[in-house]
């Protein structure tokens, strides 16, 4: 997470999850190929959110906009990928995955109680397959990661945020 001047941007992504439990992971594996394969403005701040919640507060404030990404339990088929509005967030995780989802909504409450938390709020999931202990994401989300980024991209770009694609050079070895 970057912990430089709180707020020097005025737009975050915020990836949320934990990658040693398969597909609750997403969210931050998306994070970190949107950083590999994208320069992007300096309106915009990623940050790996991780299982934060609440300690997310400092970084949610006064901001624009803000992403959340991160695995969601939309009640599809794996993979299926989606968007929540801000008024749609705390009704959906009402059915928790994982832990970190329980603060998700709290983070919102707090931020709207304490009248620092933007009206321009997203979130864009991925239904997980299985988040139980493992590393890396199952075949039936792997398949619709690239939709899944394309997702939060076209969100990106609907704020007027146009990332750079990167020349990735590879590495022999």
């Amino acid at each position: 997470m970057n912990t430089g001047e709180k707020n020097h941007s005025r737009t975050a992504v915020i990836g949320i999850g934990n990658i040693l439990m398969s597909d609750d992971g997403a969210g931050i594996f998306a994070l970190r190929e949107l950083e590999k394969r994208y320069n992007w403005p300096d309106n915009l701040e990623l940050i790996d959110g991780g299982t934060k919640g609440l300690e997310l507060l400092p970084f949610v404030e006064d901001r624009d906009r803000l992403l959340f990404i991160d695995a969601v339990d939309f009640g599809k088929e794996p993979g299926y990928v989606g968007e929540l509005n801000k008024d749609q967030i705390p009704d959906h995780f009402a059915t928790k995955l994982s832990v970190h989802q329980i603060a998700l909504p709290d983070l919102i409450g707090a931020g709207r109680l304490l009248g620092t938390l933007t009206e321009e709020l997203h979130l864009v999931g991925i239904q997980p397959e299985y988040i139980e202990t493992g590393y890396g994401l199952t075949e039936r989300v792997k398949t619709n990661f690239n939709r899944f980024l394309s997702l939060i991209i076209e969100r990106l770009k609907s704020w007027g945020i146009e990332p750079e694609t990167r020349e990735v050079t590879k590495v022999e070895n």
